[in-house]
């Protein structure tokens, strides 16, 4: 354990009278980032140096677990908003040589007998910089990987978008390419879908589908034998043309539960308006 040699009350009281001092020289040495100053705190509400300030006080004051917290709550800021990274280690780097600079200049100025106290601060000093840092960016990578977790979750939900028309008929809209990652997902969350609503019968649109190989056809014959065998019918309509031709050359054939339409309009008008009657 790092034995802690602490700060006097003067030089705290020191520190605090030349704040302004302390801030302008940071500025000098954080070249990059001071110009960026305004646009992060408009972008994540952060600023910069009155966060500086609080953690130079954490760390004189050697509140270790306020500066942990700290840390954290800078972490999820700065992945919330997705900021460069590289501004935030410029800055911080700035902060430890300025706040150097402010000791051994506290030191010259008041008291140059305990000089070697000076040099017993560094360790100290630096592993609570570095902690913050090490903090912050688990914080960081942590807090980012939830969000492109999230995200991805969200991204494959709406790749699956089901709308229930009633309580037994739902449709299943599907636009773009379909690879086999897609069919999977498609596979995973239909078949939760149809047991969770009681779907009877999910009428699959691929009029919005450009492109589909063999073997996504091949994976997507699978998911549909799959919502058969759950006992609801399946209805596909807008096959293109170079959609049937690889499935031609698939030479599948789909059961007697699924029916082809070749408009949406098509399966709504012949599946739901009946009920309506």
């Amino acid at each position: 354990m790092v034995q802690s040699y602490g700060y006097s009350k003067q030089f705290k009281e020191f520190f605090i009278e030349n704040s302004k001092a302390f801030e302008q020289t940071l500025l000098s040495e954080a070249v990059n980032v001071q110009d960026k100053i305004d646009e992060i705190m408009r972008v994540g509400n952060i600023d910069l140096v009155n966060n500086a300030h609080n953690l130079v006080m954490y760390i004189i004051n050697g509140k270790d677990e306020s500066l942990k917290k700290f840390a954290e709550q800078e972490g999820i800021a700065w992945a919330a908003h997705s900021i460069d990274l590289s501004f935030k280690l410029e800055w911080v780097h700035s902060i430890r040589r300025t706040l150097w600079l402010f000791i051994e200049k506290y030191y010259k100025e008041n008291d140059n007998n305990q000089m070697m106290d000076f040099f017993r601060l560094e360790t100290e000093i630096n592993n609570r910089v570095d902690d913050f840092l090490n903090t912050f960016f688990i914080r960081y990578s942590t807090y980012k990987d939830a969000l492109i977790k999230d995200q991805q979750q969200l991204v494959e939900n709406l790749s699956v978008p089901i709308i229930p028309i009633n309580e037994s008929i739902s449709v299943l809209p599907l636009i773009g390419t379909m690879d086999t990652n897609r069919v999977e997902t498609l596979q995973e969350k239909v078949l939760t879908k149809v047991s969770e609503l009681r779907i009877s019968t999910l009428i699959l649109d691929l009029s919005g589908v450009a492109i589909m190989d063999q073997d996504s056809i091949i994976d997507l014959k699978k998911s549909i034998d799959g919502i058969n065998m759950m006992g609801c019918d399946t209805v596909i309509t807008g096959f293109r043309k170079e959609i049937v031709q690889e499935v031609l050359n698939t030479e599948l054939t789909f059961n007697h539960q699924t029916e082809t339409l070749a408009t949406l309009q098509q399966a709504l008008s012949k599946y739901f308006l009946p009920q309506l009657d």
